[in-house]
């Protein structure tokens, strides 16, 4: 089976949902992959704040490339947040998508969410799905709207969804959503698996499971945690305090994650 079927076997498990980890960098997604996690996504928020730049905008495109091609050498399969498609050109998007598939990435997941709190208009995303999946077939194409994070739009969901399908999306996301209704009532509408974001004290992986959801997400959960546990752990040295080395990888067990990229 090869990594693409693999990657869209996960998504076919009623019951069992992939619960997908984002990864920043090269030694968080490899470090994941040894935990046993059957597959690895990027969050958008990790690679471009580990890059020193805003997230959402488009500026970290050459970062998400180049880590997408690195942790494509993964031993599972590895899907990447590539934001709005880091251009308004279809043909481009596509070019881009392209070009990972060919580095052995096995999904993308792209969004209709604008910086200026808009959505793309509709007919210009099922315009880029199309044209990714023409360049890509492949490739799992994770169609994202962003009805329940921005204001105003939670009733365009089914509509967008509907649009996305139709245009070849493998999967449909709907971060923000967690009304498990809505949930049970699209999972129930739709043939397309459904992604949903992980949500700190709301629904349970179990839960979702319950209600047909086929894709769990962390989004930028993990980095977010990663960078305070680091923050807390520098402030117990300097505060004399302790720190819990049974939490710490070793160096040799960090050092080893390099061995998981086919070297």
């Amino acid at each position: 089976m090869s990594r693409y079927d693999e990657f869209r076997a996960l998504h076919h498990r009623p019951g069992t949902p992939l619960v997908l980890p984002n990864a920043w960098d090269h030694a968080s997604a490899a470090a994941l992959a040894e935990a046993g996690f059957a597959a690895i996504g990027t969050t958008s928020l990790g690679v471009a704040s580990a890059a020193g730049k805003p997230d959402a905008t488009g500026t970290a495109r050459e970062e998400t490339l180049h880590l997408g091609r690195g942790l494509a050498r993964l031993p599972v399969p590895v899907t990447v947040d590539i934001e709005g498609g880091f251009s308004a050109d279809p043909a481009e998007v596509a070019a881009l998508a392209a070009d990972l598939v060919r580095a052995g990435v096995a999904g993308v997941n792209i969004e209709d969410g604008r910086t200026d709190g808009t959505l793309a208009p509709l007919a210009h995303q099922r315009e880029v799905i199309r044209a990714v999946k023409e360049a890509a077939p492949a490739l799992f194409v994770n169609a994202r709207t962003d009805t329940h994070w921005l204001p105003g739009h939670a009733d365009e969901t089914a509509h967008r969804l509907s649009a996305y399908q139709e245009a070849g999306a493998d999967g449909l996301f709907v971060p923000g959503l967690q009304d498990e209704s809505v949930i049970a009532a699209l999972t129930t509408e739709y043939e397309t698996p459904l992604n949903i974001l992980y949500a700190p004290g709301r629904l349970t992986v179990a839960r979702l499971a319950e209600l047909g959801v086929a894709r769990v997400s962390t989004g930028s959960l993990l980095f977010r945690a990663a960078v305070r546990h680091a923050v807390d752990v520098a402030a117990a040295v300097a505060g004399g305090g302790v720190v819990d080395m049974a939490t710490v990888p070793a160096y040799a067990v960090a050092a080893g994650w390099a061995d998981l990229y086919g070297k």
